[in-house]
């Protein structure tokens, strides 16, 4: 918990000194209105008073009122903004560590939680620190001054209090040693509910189209329901405070009454009637005290649970760290595997086994094969969503580890396998990438547009600014990829990264696509994951994988004569003839 202070600022920390002494303050002033209460109940009861004087003395009390609500009103105000800008501060520092997370970082702790950790838990540290300021400190300093007022008492009265502190601590102790595994299991809780909360919202076409809402409905039951047990759980205990406290609050008043009358009755002294009301007052005030610790000691497990989730995330050591950089390759958009090796993280076996090919400045190299052959993975190792293994990955002479992340990212145009846009318009989707720090310009958009095939942009309402839905939702699935290949190409990249790309796109498009960037990208290496033999067929060079390992390499007649793995999948597709054709 102590760790998040870090991101508090050397002035803050002298902002809580001065808080702590308004604190101080404020408890002094209002301990202060209750000897001057003793000292009115005295004039009351006393031969001889004016009127003068009780006026005099009820000014003092109402002067000490002002002064602590105006205290109060001061720390209420600096508390806020310190726990405000101490939540904006965490939460920034857990998105800017997340958004650097490669995909193992990612896989290791689940989107739902992240989302969880980034916002439910930075609340829960956010609210202790914001009362965790004003009880910790008001608290023990109320308990020891009221206790310091109450000592010379007469010793029944203080009796009374203590065996009701003592039975107050008891049993909130009793309570919360029973809920705080309950309060321990929450957040895992809530990470479930937001797990299958967004797995049903994301996923409610398919949902629909299968007929599954009851079968959503039923895991969303099991969640929420195991989330209510551990609530109800939690609250069924902690509704055993109110009465406790009002047994004690109503209780302890009358115990000193009954006391204090049994005790005026035997010695007929009236100043005693005084210190009766007084002990009265600093009683409730120190049993308060207990109760705002207590409520802090409930609050601090959870809060304690939602702090190491965080720094969880903060300590999480990234897989993928940047490189020294490198000065301007001579060499351009160049790629080499040098015996490849790779295994995901906490995995035995290996993916990709001794992989070695060259790709040249302008090439279309192509990657086909059945389904887990390791295709994608081979091609995340160039942007660095993943490591190799073992070996080396070159780009422009360069080992990609070498190269800051930036650098290596002004090279490559990454069009993943799952078409994603942003909300916004078609342009801030089209301009989301810099290059060198800068963004496409217009020209560079309209001509991304027209290679990518994405003529259908000028009848959208309102053109390259026409507005895009969270996911594309508003477009089809072909015109979202199409628009991924011109956010690429817009940045004019020496590498054009296309994992299974052209799925989504019809024969035509396809063709047509592929025709526009031999013409009109020539300069550009194109690395290309396929299913569809008519889309690789006439690269520079077709790589054929099985089981993670290169089984043929060459155009796609030579592999149609000299790899048998290639020729199954080309003739599974097309036919002799229409091979030919192709």
């Amino acid at each position: 918990m102590f760790k998040l202070f870090r991101f508090l600022k050397k002035t803050e920390y002298l902002l809580l000194v001065f808080i702590v002494a308004l604190i101080v303050g404020n408890v002094y002033l209002e301990l202060k209105i209750f000897d001057y209460m003793q000292v009115i109940t005295e004039l009351i009861t006393s031969e001889g008073s004016t009127t003068a004087e009780i006026l005099k003395n009820g000014g003092f009390m109402l002067a000490c009122a002002l002064g602590s609500m105006l205290g109060a009103i001061v720390v209420n105000f600096f508390v806020t903004r310190l726990s405000g800008r101490l939540g904006k501060r965490i939460r920034s520092a857990v998105y800017d560590k997340v958004i650097n997370f490669s995909d193992a970082e990612i896989k290791h702790f689940s989107t739902p939680s992240l989302i969880t950790r980034t916002t439910n838990d930075v609340t829960q540290v956010q609210n202790l620190f914001s009362m965790g300021i004003r009880m910790m400190v008001r608290a023990p300093v109320m308990a020891i001054m009221a206790l310091c007022k109450i000592a010379s008492s007469h010793i029944s009265w203080t009796i009374a209090t203590v065996v009701s502190v003592v039975f107050l601590i008891a049993m909130i102790l009793t309570i919360v040693f029973v809920t705080m595994p309950r309060f321990k299991k929450f957040q895992m809780l809530t990470d479930n509910i937001n797990r299958v909360t967004r797995e049903g919202l994301t996923g409610t076409r398919v949902v629909r189209a299968f007929n599954a809402e009851d079968y959503q409905e039923k895991k969303f039951k099991e969640v929420n329901d195991e989330m209510t047990k551990n609530d109800l759980f939690v609250n069924k205990f902690m509704s055993l405070m109110d009465p406790t406290m009002s047994l004690i609050m109503s209780g302890l008043p009358l115990a000193i009454y009954i006391i204090g009358a049994s005790l005026i009755h035997s010695t007929s002294s009236v100043e005693l009637f005084s210190s009766m009301v007084t002990f009265s007052n600093y009683s409730i005030q120190v049993v308060m005290s207990f109760v705002m610790l207590i409520a802090i000691f409930i609050m601090f497990p959870r809060a304690q649970v939602s702090a190491m989730r965080i720094n969880e995330v903060l300590n999480m050591k990234n897989s993928i760290v940047d490189g020294d950089g490198t000065n301007e390759p001579i060499k351009t958009g160049e790629v080499q595997f040098v015996n490849v090796g790779f295994k995901y993280p906490d995995a035995e076996e290996y993916v990709l086994h001794d992989i070695s090919f060259k790709a040249e400045k302008g090439q279309t190299v192509a990657f086909i094969g059945s389904t887990g052959s390791g295709k994608s993975t081979l091609i995340n190792l160039v942007p660095r969503l993943y490591d190799a293994t073992e070996g080396q990955v070159i780009v422009d002479g360069v080992n990609v580890k070498d190269y800051t992340k930036e650098q290596l990212n002004d090279k490559i145009g990454y069009i993943s396998q799952k078409a994603i846009l942003f909300n916004g318009t078609v342009r801030s989707n089209l301009t989301l990438g810099e290059k060198n720090g800068l963004k496409p310009d217009e020209e560079e958009v309209l001509y991304a547009i027209d290679v990518a095939q994405a003529g259908f942009v000028k009848d959208l309402n309102g053109g390259i600014d026409a507005e895009i839905n969270q996911g594309g939702k508003n477009v089809s699935g072909g015109q979202k990829q199409r628009l991924s290949i011109a956010r690429a190409i817009a940045r004019n990249p020496e590498i054009l990264i296309f994992d299974d790309s052209f799925s989504a796109l019809d024969y035509k498009t396809d063709k047509n696509l592929r025709g526009a960037i031999k013409e009109k990208l020539s300069d550009t290496t194109c690395l290309i994951v396929a299913q569809r033999i008519g889309t690789i067929k006439n690269a520079d060079k077709i790589i054929v994988l099985d089981e993670g390992k290169i089984v043929g390499e060459g155009k796609h007649d030579e592999l149609m004569k000299n790899c048998p793995v290639y020729k199954e999948i080309a003739l599974s597709q097309l036919s002799k003839e229409e091979l030919k054709n192709a």
